[in-house]
């Protein structure tokens, strides 16, 4: 009995973390656009922005990144997207054809600064 309470305990955590699942990881999309929204919030941090879609109308597209920790771990701080700020960005789509996507390369801002989200996993 002892055993199997610690083996939950252990395995808890694992499955608390939710997944990518949603995301299609074969597809990527790059938009450019300005920032509406920038959410740094444990465990995963949104980044919106405002598009033109293929109707030359606006869309509104959220981002979703690591938590506040791990981008500050990788040089991103909650005043590098400020409302307003002219961006392009790369990311998975959602399968279910939803306006959202999971961040996965460089965003690279109107004065050239590039920034990734991933860069704070590395061991440096």
């Amino acid at each position: 009995m002892i055993g199997i309470a610690a083996l939950a305990a252990l395995v808890a955590p694992v499955m608390a973390h939710h997944s990518s699942a949603m995301f299609d990881q074969t597809r990527t999309i790059t938009l450019e656009g300005v920032v509406k929204k920038w959410e740094l919030t444990n465990p995963h941090s949104w980044l919106w922005i405002e598009t033109k879609g293929k109707s030359g109308k606006a869309e509104i597209w959220g981002f979703e990144a690591e938590g506040p920790s791990t981008l500050q771990r990788a040089g991103i701080h909650p005043t590098d997207f400020k409302v307003g700020t002219m961006l392009t960005i790369t990311g998975n789509p959602m399968k279910n054809g939803e306006k959202e996507a999971i961040w996965i390369s460089a965003v690279r801002k109107a004065d050239g600064k590039k920034f990734d989200p991933r860069a704070g996993f590395q061991i440096k």
